[in-house]
């Protein structure tokens, strides 16, 4: 298959529908953000519309770099041509676009003209615009648009009859616009293969797909596999009414599907964040790919799937790695009450806290019931409830000091029920004179595991750089972690078996 030859239309179709069109300086910007993207063709405006696109359509000819098409907009009256061609005529590779409806419908109650007369005027104009700009520019090229074509099912026959007239003409590329969406993609892609088989090999069929219903990536995409071989794209989706193909859409999904796309895919998403900013129009949150939440999860099953596929180039819940389109952020996790223990996993984790799955299931009921009624929880709000239910866990037991009095001796003291007790212990350290004393108190217990990890920053204002994480064996024989922090690194293990032993003891 042919490479698919992206034709930009957001200086033009894009820039038409804004509340407050670009000025010339805009313009200059987002052209040369189409030359990062490598676009290949750009439609720089509708020179006959006004002054300033006039100008704005010479200037950028001016700008244009190798190998690219610059494209003028032009009614099919000569006035209108005679406009294109003097401001983008001198480019390296100028394309003079004309258009005129053949849809039934349009001829009859919008310009209010027969077929025939229709057909002949399109040839003339094709014919006009064709003799004129070859005598200034060799490069130059003719694109034919049928304004209307998805509505001109009803006489394809008569519209692949003018358009072999057009192409005879001097039209070297054909677009065939969807301009307003109204039937399945299926339809219209079945009219786009009967005129490409109608035409010679070497017409270039083009296509301008706009969204009324939602589907203008999907036909654009099917449509190349039809044979459409340039594909007409806005960046943003930026358009009259729902707006036109969106540009990031059809570059992914072809990408996706094994073609070699010509374009900067990296560039994407920050061209993206900055037509926004431009045009006003904010990218909606679930926009596909570059949207707030386009990576986002909330679903327990989607998070878990999301995880454990997270540093794939195939995602379990997304259809691309994010940095493909040049985004930094990655998959992000949410949780409310539809997720699971391995948001809270994550979650905690991706905050700097240390915390297994049977933790993460301990919290998980907590915090669904609190989403419950709150909605989405942040991580702050995630942290508080670890804290209160991992590193200070509330029981029969209250830790109230620890003292080193000698050597290898240490005074404990602690409530269990609200009665006071102060013991004795020795050891190997305090961990050992902790085990120790409690032992002495009538409390003994068997330690399994010991780990003490380092805090790069105070977390919540607890000033601890210190995580202490023991096991204790329970009494069924089971294992218990018990978690704690503390600038002290003593005090952090002694903590974490009083939160240990709460969870034995309740």
């Amino acid at each position: 298959m042919k490479k698919p030859f992206f034709y930009d239309i957001t200086l033009r179709d894009g820039n038409q529908s804004l509340k407050k069109p670009w000025q010339l300086h805009e313009k200059q910007f987002i052209f040369e953000k189409l030359h990062e993207l490598n676009v290949q063709a750009v439609e720089v405006g509708f020179p006959a519309s006004s002054h300033m696109d006039f100008e704005a359509c010479k200037t950028l000819s001016d700008m244009a770099w190798d190998g690219l098409v610059v494209s003028g907009l032009a009614r099919a009256v000569q006035s209108d041509i005679d406009s294109a061609i003097k401001s983008i005529g001198h480019a390296k590779t100028p394309r003079i676009h004309t258009f005129l409806t053949l849809s039934p419908f349009h001829m009859k109650y919008v310009l209010n003209k027969e077929p025939q007369y229709c057909s002949k005027k399109a040839v003339e104009a094709v014919e006009y615009a064709y003799n004129q700009i070859k005598k200034i520019n060799p490069n130059a090229q003719i694109q034919f648009s049928v304004e209307h074509f998805g509505d001109c099912g009803q006489n394809l026959d008569f519209v692949i009859d003018t358009l072999k007239k057009i192409v005879n003409a001097g039209a070297s590329v054909i677009n065939l616009p969807n301009t307003v969406e109204r039937t399945r993609p299926a339809t219209f892609i079945n009219m786009i293969e009967q005129v490409k088989n109608a035409l010679p090999d070497d017409v270039i069929i083009s296509l301008h797909n706009h969204n009324d219903l939602g589907m203008a990536t999907a036909t654009t995409v099917e449509g190349y596999f039809a044979g459409a071989v340039q594909l007409e794209c806005c960046l943003n989706g930026l358009g009259e009414r729902a707006g036109n193909t969106d540009f990031a859409q059809v570059a992914v999904a072809l990408h996706n599907n094994g073609i070699d796309v010509p374009v900067n895919l990296e560039k994407i998403y920050e061209t993206s964040v900055i037509i926004s900013q431009m045009s006003k129009v904010k990218i909606y949150e679930k926009a596909p790919l570059v949207g707030p939440e386009a990576l986002a999860h909330r679903s327990g099953i989607h998070q878990d799937g999301a995880i454990k596929t997270k540093d794939m180039d195939f995602g379990a819940y997304r259809p691309i790695k994010p940095s493909l389109i040049g985004r930094d952020d990655d998959e992000k996790i949410g949780f409310t009450s539809q997720s699971g223990k391995t948001a809270v996993f994550e979650i905690i984790n991706n905050a700097g806290y240390q915390i297994t799955i049977d933790e993460a299931v301990r919290l998980t009921p907590i915090v669904k019931e609190i989403s419950e009624k709150k909605g989405e929880l942040g991580t702050d709000e995630i942290l508080k409830v670890y804290f209160s239910e991992i590193l200070n866990v509330k029981g029969a037991f209250e830790f109230v000091s620890f003292k080193h009095l000698s050597d290898d001796k240490f005074k404990l003291a602690f409530k269990f029920k609200n009665d006071l007790k102060e013991v004795e212990g020795c050891g190997n350290g305090p961990l050992d004179a902790c085990l120790d004393a409690l032992k002495n108190a009538g409390f003994p217990r068997k330690l399994s595991f010991y780990k003490q990890y380092a805090l790069d920053e105070d977390k919540l204002g607890s000033g601890a750089n210190a995580m202490s994480v023991i096991n204790l064996v329970g009494k069924g024989g089971e294992e218990i972690i018990g978690r704690a922090i503390d600038q002290n690194t003593a005090r952090a293990n002694v903590k974490a078996i009083f939160n240990a032993l709460n969870q034995i003891y309740k």
